[in-house]
C-alpha cells in the first residue's frame, strides 16, 4: 500500500471556484463521479484518475452479505490510502437487513464518507434472481433497503446515494417510481443510467429519461437532491451536452475513462469553462501505462500480479494509436515492469493525438437480450415469501451497472 500520491503530471491549471457539485456534506470541485467498475477501479485507477481532475472516485462494487462478513477480498476492495478523500463505497444488496448491517459497518467503523447503493446491474445470473435492474419493480423490496441503508447512514452523517436504471425492458419501467421513493427515504442524491436492463450495455443511452428523473426530483424538492447522469459520456463534451439537454446536476463516468484516466482533467476543465483538453502523443500515453503498472504493483505488493492486471487495460489505452499488433500482443502478456520498459521502449513516442480513433465507446459491448428474471416475476410488483430465498442467492460479486 502507498502512503501518497506523486506530483500530477503536467495538466491546464485548475480553476478555483465554489463547489461545483454537493452531496450531502461532500463538497465536489468536479460534478464528475467515477462509476465503479469490476477490476478496473481499484486503488491504483482511482489513484491515476485523481491525478489528472477532481471528482468523486467510487471503489469497486461490493456485495452487503460478503462485507458483513468481512471477507478478506471485500475489506481490500473497500480500503482507502490516506489520500482518498472523500471515501466512496458502493454496495449491492438485495436484503434489507444485510443491506442495514453493512452500512452500519462502514459509519461506524469510519470506512466511508460516501455510500452508493447499486440497482442497476443487468448481469443475467443476478437478474434471473431478481437482484440488481430487476429488483426495483418489486416496489416493497426497494423501498425497505433503501429506507433502511439511509437510515443507518444518517447515524454518521454519511450521504447515501441510489444508483438505478430505467427499468427492465421498455414495458416495465421503474427509475420514476424509484426516484419519488428515494426522494422520500432521504437520499443525498441519485444517479440514472439511460438504459434498460434489456439493454445491456448495447444502442445508445436515452438521456431524455436522465431529464425525466431531474424533474421529477425538482418538483419534489427543487435542486435539493441531485440527478447524475450516466451512459454515452466518452468526452468531456459529451458532459456538456448531457447537462445541457437533460439539466442533470453531474455525470457519472464508467467505460469511457477505461484506458483513458485523463478524461478527467479534462471533464473538469469543460465543466468549468475552460477549453483545455488533454490529447497525449503516444509518449504521453506510454508514461500513464507505467504509472498505471507502478500503482498497481503497489496496490497489490506485488510485481507479477500488478503488471499481469495491467494487461486488460492495455487495448484500451492504445485504441486508435499506431501501434503494431505484434508489440499489441506482447504488451498484453507483459510479466514485469523490466519487460514492460522495454516493450514501451520500442513504441514512436512522438506518435500525435489521432483524435476520434482514439474515442468513443470502449469495454463491454453487447446486443440487447430479453431479461432474465425469476417466473412470475413481473406478475406484481410487490413481494412474496417465495421470493426471498431466490434473492439471496442473487447477491453475487459482479459488476454493476
Amino acid at each position: 500500500m502507498t502512503s501518497a500520491p506523486p506530483a500530477s503530471p503536467p495538466a491546464a491549471a485548475r480553476p478555483s471556484a465554489a463547489p461545483a457539485l454537493r452531496i450531502g456534506n461532500i463538497e465536489l470541485s468536479s460534478p464528475v463521479v467515477l462509476a465503479p467498475m469490476a477490476g478496473i477501479t481499484n486503488t491504483a485507477f482511482r489513484r491515476l484518475c485523481r491525478e489528472y481532475g477532481g471528482g468523486l472516485y467510487v471503489t469497486e462494487m461490493v456485495t452487503t452479505r460478503a462485507l458483513v462478513e468481512r471477507n478478506e477480498k471485500t475489506m481490500r476492495i473497500i480500503h482507502h490510502e490516506p489520500y482518498e478523500t472523500p471515501r466512496s463505497v458502493q454496495l449491492y444488496g438485495v436484503d434489507p437487513v444485510t443491506t442495514g448491517k453493512a452500512v452500519r459497518l462502514l459509519v461506524e467503523e469510519d470506512r466511508a464518507d460516501h455510500i452508493d447503493l447499486n440497482f442497476g446491474c443487468p448481469v443475467p445470473k443476478v437478474t434471473r434472481k431478481g437482484g440488481g435492474s430487476a429488483l426495483p419493480w418489486k416496489t416493497d423490496l426497494f423501498t425497505a433497503i433503501v429506507e433502511t441503508a439511509v437510515r443507518e447512514a444518517d447515524r454518521g452523517g454519511v450521504p447515501l446515494t441510489v444508483k438505478m436504471r430505467k427499468g427492465i425492458d421498455d414495458d416495465h419501467l421503474t427509475f420514476v417510481d424509484a426516484a419519488r421513493t428515494a426522494v422520500r427515504a432521504g437520499v443525498s442524491a441519485m444517479t440514472l443510467h439511460g438504459r434498460t436492463c434489456a439493454q445491456l450495455y448495447s444502442g445508445t443511452a436515452d438521456w431524455e429519461s436522465i431529464a425525466r428523473m431531474k424533474e421529477v426530483v425538482h418538483s419534489l424538492v427543487g435542486d435539493e437532491i441531485p440527478v447524475l447522469g450516466n451512459g454515452d459520456i466518452f468526452a468531456a463534451e459529451d458532459a456538456l451536452t448531457m447537462m445541457e439537454r437533460t439539466g442533470c446536476d453531474g455525470v457519472v463516468i464508467g467505460r469511457g475513462c477505461q484506458g483513458r484516466p485523463w478524461l478527467f482533467g479534462d471533464l473538469e476543465n469543460a465543466l468549468a469553462g475552460n477549453p483545455l483538453r488533454n490529447q497525449p502523443d503516444l509518449g504521453g500515453v506510454a508514461d500513464a501505462v507505467r504509472r498505471h503498472a507502478v500503482y498497481l504493483t503497489e496496490h497489490y505488493e506485488d510485481e507479477f500480479m500488478g503488471v499481469r492486471d495491467l494487461r486488460k487495460h492495455i487495448a484500451w489505452y492504445f485504441k486508435g494509436y499506431p501501434v503494431g499488433g505484434d508489440l499489441r500482443s506482447r504488451l498484453a502478456k507483459v510479466s514485469s515492469l523490466e519487460e514492460l520498459d522495454a516493450l514501451l521502449g520500442e513504441l514512436d513516442r512522438g506518435q500525435p493525438y489521432p483524435g476520434e480513433a482514439a474515442e468513443g465507446a470502449r469495454g463491454r459491448t453487447t446486443r440487447p437480450r430479453r431479461p432474465h428474471l425469476p417466473e412470475g416475476w413481473l406478475d406484481s410488483r410487490t413481494m412474496d415469501d417465495s421470493w426471498y430465498a431466490e434473492l439471496a442467492e442473487a447477491e453475487l460479486d459482479v459488476s454493476g451497472g
